[in-house]
C-alpha cells in the first residue's frame, strides 16, 4: 500500500495492479492491527495459502449459518458485480479485478448489467411516456367542457 493505492501482483496471471483504495476500506485497514505486508494472515502471522484461505472462508460461512456453496471466489464476483451495478464499463472493472479477458468480466457482470440496463431503459421509457401523456391530456378538453361548449352553440 502506497499513497492510498494497493499494489498487487496476481498469482494466477502475474498481472500487476494498482488499485485506489476506497475510503471505507481504508478506514477498516487503518483500524486493524498489522505488522505484515499481508493483510490476511494465519494465527502464526504467515500468509494464507490460496487453499487455506478458501477452506477457512468456507468454515466461516458454515459457522455463520450461510447457505452451502459459498466460497471466497464469491468475493471476486462481488468485486466485479458492484462496479457493474454502478455503471462502470467492463474495462474499468477489469482494471480493478485484473481480468485479462473482457468475456470473463462479462461472465461475472452479465446479471448485474441486465438488471441495470433494464432499470435504465424503463426509467427512460417511463419519463418519455409521462411527458407524452401529459401533452395528450393537456390537448384534450374534459368531456364536461365539451358539453358546455355544445350547449352554448
Amino acid at each position: 500500500m502506497r499513497n492510498g493505492v494497493l499494489h498487487v501482483q496476481q498469482q494466477k496471471t502475474n498481472a500487476k495492479l494498482a488499485i485506489p483504495v476506497h475510503s471505507e476500506l481504508q478506514a477498516i485497514l487503518d483500524a486493524a492491527p498489522s505488522q505484515h505486508l499481508t493483510y490476511l494472515t494465519t494465527r502464526d502471522g504467515s500468509p494464507f495459502s490460496p487453499t487455506g484461505f478458501g477452506n477457512l472462508f468456507r468454515d466461516w460461512c458454515k459457522e455463520a449459518g450461510l447457505p452451502k456453496g459459498l466460497s471466497a471466489h464469491g468475493l471476486r464476483k462481488a468485486c466485479c458485480t458492484r462496479p457493474s451495478e454502478a455503471g462502470c464499463s467492463e474495462k474499468q472493472i477489469a482494471a480493478i479485478s485484473g481480468h485479462l479477458s473482457m468475456s470473463e468480466v462479462g461472465r461475472y457482470t452479465k446479471a448485474a448489467d441486465q438488471a441495470r440496463l433494464a432499470r435504465d431503459a424503463m426509467a427512460m421509457f417511463s419519463s418519455t411516456r409521462t411527458s407524452e401523456c401529459q401533452t395528450l391530456v393537456q390537448s384534450v378538453k374534459p368531456a364536461s367542457n365539451q358539453l358546455k361548449a355544445q350547449d352554448e352553440n
